[in-house]
């Protein structure tokens, strides 16, 4: 009974995570059917309502909402156990997953990961790309790299390298349109603009003499896309001005691909960091996953962003 009911709550935390009962049951190997009886069936014995089920949509209920945090303490804590039980074995076993955003974990950490499965190859890699922040206990997360400064009082947050944004375009495109030299000039520039679950990340901000000074991209007039990957590649193609991570941007910069515009009125940024769980550290595969990247962002600041340059902090 105690097996079912661990199956069934599975089930439930699945189907919330994924707004969807038979998405759920597919990743569980439950036929629609199945999953349908089990979810009944832990209605009944807790004797409440979990979902408001339509054909369209699937919505937790007030219980609901209050039975899913619970599962995720009593799901987790297990997972932890039975990872404990492996953690003086040699080779890191079972899944870590993973979030970052999309031009970061398509480049730099699909490389990274590719060594480190190799390191480790009884380990699986689920990657979640998105420019939008994860949550990591709704999306199932083990580990996300963050761009700035975490705000998830609940997490721990590991700074793993330092990070600044850099206005850049291609050299086609500055021949076309030419080079501002103030951030007052950017009115006469064409923009690529990401979007993110946030809103659009049009506003620009400098230091002018000492004083904040803003641009704020008109979307209209705007290339747009949610996925920073492709918003590189525009800058690339030479559709207009992007503003991109100097992660993203530091092998094209140096290639002279992309040319840094504005760079005496950047604004300094917090680091990246790896965001976890406060008990997370303690599973093996993600703390050798942890201690990994740490290695990698090391040695890839003093090779990638090594004289490369740094907006001066003492002008914030």
């Amino acid at each position: 009974m105690a097996t079912d009911r661990l199956g069934d709550m599975r089930l439930f935390v699945e189907a919330a995570a994924l707004g969807s009962l038979s998405a759920a049951g597919r990743k569980l190997a439950l036929s629609p059917a199945a999953a349908s009886a089990r979810l009944i069936k832990l209605e009944a014995a807790l004797r409440t309502r979990l979902f408001d089920r339509t054909t369209r949509q699937l919505r937790l209920t007030e219980e609901g909402r209050f039975y899913l945090q619970q599962c995720w303490v009593a799901l987790r804590a297990i997972d932890e156990a039975e990872a404990g039980l492996q953690a003086s074995r040699t080779e890191v076993r079972g899944k870590v997953r993973i979030s970052a955003s999309a031009d970061f974990g398509r480049n730099l950490l699909n490389d990274w990961l590719e060594a480190f499965s190799a390191l480790h190859p009884e380990l699986c890699v689920a990657l979640t790309l998105s420019d939008s922040l994860s949550n990591l206990l709704q999306d199932d997360i083990d580990l996300a790299i963050r761009f700035g400064q975490p705000h998830e009082s609940s997490m721990i947050a590991r700074q793993l390298a330092p990070n600044w944004r850099v206005l850049c375009a291609s050299p086609d495109y500055l021949a076309r349109y030419g080079v501002p030299q103030t951030p007052a000039d950017l009115v006469n520039h064409k923009f690529i603009v990401l979007v993110t679950g946030a809103g659009p990340l049009n506003t620009f901000h400098f230091v002018v003499d000492g004083q904040e000074w803003n641009h704020t991209v008109p979307m209209s007039q705007a290339w747009e896309t949610n996925d920073g990957a492709l918003a590189r590649a525009w800058a690339l193609a030479g559709h207009g001005i992007a503003r991109k991570t100097i992660w993203d941007a530091a092998a094209d910069i140096r290639a002279g691909r992309l040319k840094v515009l504005l760079p005496d009125f950047c604004v300094p940024e917090a680091g990246v960091y790896a965001v976890l769980h406060g008990n997370r550290y303690r599973v093996p595969r993600v703390r050798v996953l942890l201690d990994f990247l740490i290695e990698q962002f090391d040695r890839a600041t003093d090779e990638l962003l090594s004289g490369l340059e740094v907006p001066d902090a003492r002008r914030s």
